[in-house]
């Protein structure tokens, strides 16, 4: 923890919270000026960054309710550009528009993304400009993932102000299907040889027989 997530995290009543709960004090030492702000993004925060394949994003509307949506994509499709920025292309969806709309009046972002197989977690927030897709084709080329046939409509710049990697507490182990296709495969290797050898001991038995 760092103090950049403590600075926005920690709000008076969030600080009043832990004082009622006896979690104050474990939690204070992160708001002290000596303590690093982590607020830009080192190798380990990029390559965990490169290899999601989707991500929750959090925006809040101008009446003050929170909206949390799953972006998704091929694995890579949220780009590191800078230790400061990230981004990626925003594609055509239902049109409902809402992540977007919220962007318009609040700047404000929070993202975490998941690594279920190993437990952890990456918590992100950002300040987020977003790009028409016409107005900046170049970007769009840069950030448009690569064989990835979806429509983008704008990019979407993440400025980061703090960041997080979280406990693994509570994490349950998740797998896709590619992340478990090496198994599977072992698996279907296995199960073929097995019916090869049945195959063989049933001719033998029929030949026995016979």
């Amino acid at each position: 923890m760092a103090r950049a997530f403590a600075d926005i995290a920690f709000t008076p009543a969030v600080q009043a919270r832990q004082e009622a709960e006896g979690s104050r004090s474990s939690y204070a030492r992160f708001e002290q000026p000596h303590i690093e702000e982590l607020n830009t993004l080192g190798p380990e925060e990029v390559s965990f960054i490169e290899a999601r394949d989707g991500f929750f994003q959090a925006t809040v509307s101008e009446t003050g309710w929170p909206y949390v949506q799953f972006r998704g994509g091929p694995a890579g499709f949220l780009k590191v550009l800078n230790d400061k920025t990230i981004g990626y292309a925003d594609f055509r969806g239902n049109r409902q528009y809402i992540s977007s709309g919220n962007l318009t009046d609040n700047d404000r972002v929070s993202l975490i993304l998941m690594d279920y197989p190993n437990r952890r977690r990456l918590k992100i927030w950002a300040r987020a400009t977003q790009v028409s897709a016409k107005d900046d084709p170049e970007l769009i080329k840069r950030l448009q993932p690569g064989g990835y046939r979806a429509l983008p409509e704008r990019a979407v710049l993440l400025a980061v102000e703090a960041l997080d990697w979280n406990c693994p507490q509570h994490i349950p182990q998740r797998y896709t299907l590619s992340e478990l296709e090496p198994q599977l495969d072992t698996l279907r290797t296995r199960i073929f040889e097995l019916e090869q050898e049945n195959a063989g001991l049933k001719e033998c038995l029929a030949n026995s027989t016979s």
